[in-house]
């Protein structure tokens, strides 16, 4: 059985890492930047899977199942300040947090 090369993996998450950021940092919906912050979980996820293979250790699966826990909690939090911004602003643009402010 062959196996995809180290270098090929690491390529693919730093693509998915780039366009991740590049969704944080040009999106106003806070539902596409939550989407993006996941796509760089998963990217920094797959670097560990794809390091962990390559040394033949268990230690990049275990650290993908922290990346995972974590994702999981940020989804959580984050949906609920969604929902409480939609319910006293009216929209979920992520401009309006400026007006949380003083």
């Amino acid at each position: 059985m062959e196996s995809i090369p180290f270098e090929h993996g690491l390529m693919l998450a730093a693509t998915l890492f780039c366009l991740g950021l590049i969704g944080v940092m040009t999106r106003r919906n806070i539902v596409f930047v939550l989407m993006s912050l996941e796509i760089m979980l998963n990217a920094s996820g797959l670097a560990f899977i794809v390091s962990g293979s390559r040394w033949g250790g268990a230690d990049g699966q275990v650290m993908f199942l922290m990346i995972l826990t974590l994702a999981a909690a940020e989804v959580a939090v984050g949906l609920g300040l969604i929902i409480q911004l939609y319910k006293r602003f009216k929209t979920i643009d992520i401009d309006v947090l400026s007006a949380l402010k003083g």
